[in-house]
Formats: structure tokens, sequence, C-alpha cells
């Protein structure tokens, strides 16, 4: 049944399901072979360890996530169903813009306070908690593609009057996550060079 619904996924929801695969396996290659002290060590001159920016990204996607769901489930009641593809308007594209890797001057933000990192969290509970969002995110996506995603409006968690579709709510996730994993992996590599 699962392979049915697969082959008649539109393009765009089986794009985004892909991202979120992809991310998945980064993060599991990211924390492959790393030990618990190696996931909770910070780089030199200071930011976040590999355990800090997992924790810092699975915070983010619960609140995301949350902040997302009861829209859907009043969308779903009024009969919102797909109309467009699950693509971010101009606004939405720009913002995922200033999330994707690499950072550039002009796009560091502070993390909001909500999302900011436990101190030393331990790396095997942390990556568990992510991997729980990304299946959080892959059964909202899987639960929610036959509404008009890119039509219905969120409040953003971080920004308040600020309202997203849901369709920019979840590229925001993707490129959030590509940003932060871009980090922790250069926390990694670092790690790595010191032995």
């Amino acid at each position: 049944m699962v392979a049915a619904m697969d082959s008649n996924m539109p393009a765009d929801i089986a794009e985004l399901r892909d991202q979120l695969e992809l991310v998945a396996g980064e993060a599991d290659a990211l924390v492959d072979g790393l030990s618990e002290e190696q996931g909770m060590r910070r780089p030199e001159g200071g930011g976040w360890s590999v355990s800090e920016c997992l924790d810092h990204l699975a915070t983010g996607n619960r609140l995301y996530l949350n902040a997302m769901q009861e829209p859907a489930n009043r969308a779903r009641l009024r009969g919102m169903y797909r109309r467009r593809p699950a693509r971010p308007g101009l606004v939405g594209r720009f913002f995922v813009g200033l999330l994707e890797p690499p950072p550039r001057w002009w796009s560091r933000m502070k993390a909001p306070r909500k999302t900011r990192p436990r101190n030393a969290p331990p790396l095997a509970e942390t990556f568990a908690d992510f991997i729980a969002t990304q299946g959080q995110a892959g059964a909202f996506l899987r639960a929610n593609a036959d509404l008009d995603l890119a039509g219905i409006r969120f409040p953003n968690p971080f920004v308040r009057g600020i309202f997203f579709s849901l369709a920019t709510g979840l590229h925001v996730i993707v490129a959030h996550e590509r940003r932060h994993l871009l980090q922790a992996w250069r926390v990694r590599r670092a790690i790595e060079q010191a032995v």
C-alpha cells in the first residue's frame, strides 16, 4: 500500500520527503563513530558542539511542527485540499534562503531563546531526539500532503505577527537542518584533525 501511495505522490511532496530522509541520513553519518565526549566537545574559539547542534534542531523542529498542526487540522475540517504545489511564496523563499547553508555574513541570526541548546547535552540523547522529530516531520508531511500546504498559514513560533504557509514551514525545517548539520560537520572535522 505504501508503494502505491508513493507512486501517486506529487513531485513536490516526494521532494520534501526525500530531503527529510537525506537529512536524517546525514545526521546518522555525522554521529557515526563519535564518542559521547567528542559529541559534546565545543570547537576551539567557541560555538556549539555536535550534540548542541542536534539539540537546537530537535527543539526548533518540535516548535515549528506544533505551530503547524492546529492550522492543518482546521484546514482539513474546512476542506482546504491541495490546489497547488507545496512551495513557499516570495517571502517564504527569501526566509528559506536565509537559512540555507552556508551562512553568509548578512544571514547570520542569533538563535531564538526558545531554541538555544542545553549546555553539553548527551550525544546519544540529542541524536535520538533529532531523529524522532524527523519522523514527526515526515508523518506531518504524509498526513497533510492532500491539503493546500501553500495556502494554509500558521503563526511563526519565533517572530510574533509573522505568518508562513505550511509549505514554507516544511522548507524552513529542512533548510535549517542543513545549515546546522554543516556546522556540526565542521566541529566533527576539527575534532578529527586534532587527534
